[in-house]
């Protein structure tokens, strides 16, 4: 896993603060050398005085990144790229405002060349303070975008009050609450706080804390409906940098199912039942992440999906002060908890 090149999937709405993210990439002097792809060159505005070589699809930036425009395959410039190897550490690929990140997060997964050398590191959401309230009711891409995430960067808190940021925040939870969030002005977040995050090696985004699964209060009111028992986790996420807990929110369109098992599963009973679930339920399920504990096994196997697609295998071994445990994680629409929870306790050893 960690001679593969990391790769970084940029997405969020129209407007959310991607082409500051990239120009700040593009220029600051970070010591790291990323190339860059983006959807469309003449979108992103970068400052022509920055490309240094005119190469038709890669561009040499003057701090040691490189930049390329996806108007072929993203594939083959990928396979282009792979060619330069050594000259870069790492590849970020923009998508366009409207996009559903999936295809290109499954890119990284399905061609075999690619995923020799490359592998999904996380995929970064940028999202509108003022507007993403507005957008998540018109607009599914940007739901898509927020659950698919593992860091979100809400962007251009500057322009609402604390009271709309504790509510847009406490909507993305409800989305999706396993998410890193930043709150950023002009996209300033540190550049290491979104890129090369290694979010597979899960213990830092998946630590199922406590308290996200304490069920205080239910604040159904968007909803107009005060069913408790609606069969759902309830999330409550005590955002530790900012320090208040927020409303769950109930999302009538994703849910997130959390397992967390202490000890082992069976790796004969467990991997045919997480495939023939991405299989079964591919096109509901936006995102599945986990590490498991398998019997006799002193490594830690770690996958993820995106849709349909699965990517496991053993990675570092399990350390004696840790528990071996299971923790999975699904988001996704109308997912069906209580046959996953009971399809997973079947593959308990």
């Amino acid at each position: 896993m960690t001679d593969k090149i990391p790769v970084t999937v940029i997405t969020g709405y129209l407007g959310a603060g991607k082409t500051t993210l990239l120009n700040r990439i593009l220029t600051e002097q970070h010591g790291r050398r990323y190339a860059v792809i983006v959807n469309e060159f003449g979108e992103i505005g970068i400052d022509n005085d920055l490309v240094v070589g005119a190469d038709e699809e890669i561009f040499e930036m003057n701090n040691g990144c490189i930049c390329c425009t996806v108007r072929g395959d993203l594939i083959r410039i990928i396979e282009g790229l792979m060619r330069r190897r050594g000259k870069f550490d790492a590849i970020i690929v923009e998508t366009t405002g409207l996009a559903d990140p999936a295809p290109v997060a499954q890119t990284f997964f399905v061609d075999a060349d690619v995923k020799d050398a490359a592998r999904l590191d996380a995929v970064v959401t940028l999202a509108d303070a003022k507007w993403l309230l507005d957008r998540l009711k018109d607009a599914p891409e940007a739901k898509n975008q927020i659950a698919f995430a593992d860091v979100i960067v809400l962007n251009k808190t500057d322009l609402v009050s604390g009271d709309e940021l504790e509510e847009v925040e406490a909507r993305i939870r409800g989305l999706n609450p396993y998410a890193r969030l930043h709150r950023a002005v002009k996209a300033d977040v540190p550049l290491k706080a979104v890129l090369e995050q290694n979010a597979f090696e899960l213990d830092r985004i998946l630590e199922i804390e406590p308290n996200f699964l304490n069920v205080e209060e239910h604040d159904h009111n968007d909803h107009g409906h005060h069913d408790h028992d609606c069969g759902h986790d309830h999330h409550h996420h005590d955002h530790g940098e900012h320090g208040q807990a927020l409303k769950a929110y109930h999302d009538e369109d994703m849910q997130t199912v959390a397992i967390q098992h202490e000890g082992e599963v069976d790796p004969e009973r467990f991997v045919p039942w997480l495939n023939d679930l991405t299989q079964r339920e591919g096109p509901d399920i936006l995102r599945c992440k986990g590490i498991v504990a398998f019997a006799d096994e002193p490594r830690r196997f770690v996958f993820q999906g995106v849709h349909m697609i699965l990517d496991g295998d053993l990675q570092r071994e399990w350390r004696s002060d840790e528990k071996r445990q299971s923790k999975l994680v699904f988001i996704g629409r109308k997912l069906k908890e209580a046959e996953i929870r009971e399809g997973f306790s079947k593959t308990v050893a």
